[in-house]
């Protein structure tokens, strides 16, 4: 937010020049004020998920996570992911990123039986697939402009979390900054991720390994808690996942 200083007290001046002048002076600053508030909301607007409003849901562990029959390997992911995108309104291009996740992830890891809409939610909470603010998911699964968060500073509601790479991904070398469509911070990155975690097939990849770590079984209500919790250690944003896990399971195709 700009600092306003207060205006300099006008010269006296007498008669109506004075009052003239001092009602231009109250009309362009009127307009000047007005001009930068419409700045501010525009870019409040611009910078708000697109996607359906979406409430937490209200469950527990022991709730039933949301799991629709496994991906088939070999499945067309391009016609899968079109058919899926008309119902759920999810862009195709995400939708196969997280398609391609299960399919790897269940080859390597098949215990930990992870779904694409888990996938999906996070993706979704966490960017709204790659289109939070002005960002689109190109044609090569790259979110342009880069999505990347606040700095981790300590301020009011943030942890703070000094660079661990130098700005290398986040372009920050006092703090760390979460990066790209599934939020990945910079160590977390190098830990799980390969290449750009603005590439959205990668960045799924590296989500469904984060996910499944430590031999979790997230097709149970344990598993997928402790999974999403390590993600991001907060209820309520499990909840808002599970929300949009459950919502994509009822679109995706038989």
């Amino acid at each position: 937010m700009a600092v306003r200083y207060p205006p300099r007290p006008p010269r006296r001046r007498s008669g109506a020049g004075a009052v003239a002048v001092l009602g231009l002076v109250g009309l362009l600053v009127v307009a000047v004020l007005f001009g930068l508030s419409r700045l501010a909301v525009d870019d409040e607007l611009d910078r708000r998920p697109r996607g359906d409003a979406l409430a937490p849901a209200d469950v527990r562990r022991d709730t039933p996570v949301p799991q629709p029959a496994p991906l088939a390997a070999g499945t067309d992911l391009v016609t899968w992911a079109d058919a899926v995108s008309d119902r759920s309104g999810v862009p195709a291009r995400a939708l196969r990123a997280y398609a391609a996740a299960e399919l790897d992830q269940r080859a390597a890891t098949p215990d930990c039986r992870l779904s694409w809409v888990t996938l999906a939610g996070i993706g979704r909470v966490e960017s709204d697939h790659g289109r939070f603010g002005r960002s689109e998911i190109d044609a090569d699964g790259v979110a342009r402009p880069s999505i990347v968060g606040v700095p981790l500073d300590g301020s009011a509601g943030v942890r703070e979390i000094r660079d661990t790479d130098g700005g290398r991904l986040d372009g920050d070398a006092e703090y760390d900054r979460a990066v790209g469509p599934m939020q990945f911070l910079p160590a977390t990155w190098a830990r799980y991720g390969t290449g750009d975690p603005n590439q959205i097939d990668e960045a799924a990849r590296a989500a469904a390994r984060y996910l499944c770590d430590d031999g979790r079984d997230t097709a149970s209500g344990t598993g997928w808690w402790d999974g999403v919790l390590t993600y991001n250690r907060s209820a309520e944003y499990a909840r808002l996942v599970w929300a949009a896990a459950d919502r994509y399971t009822t679109t995706s195709p038989p």
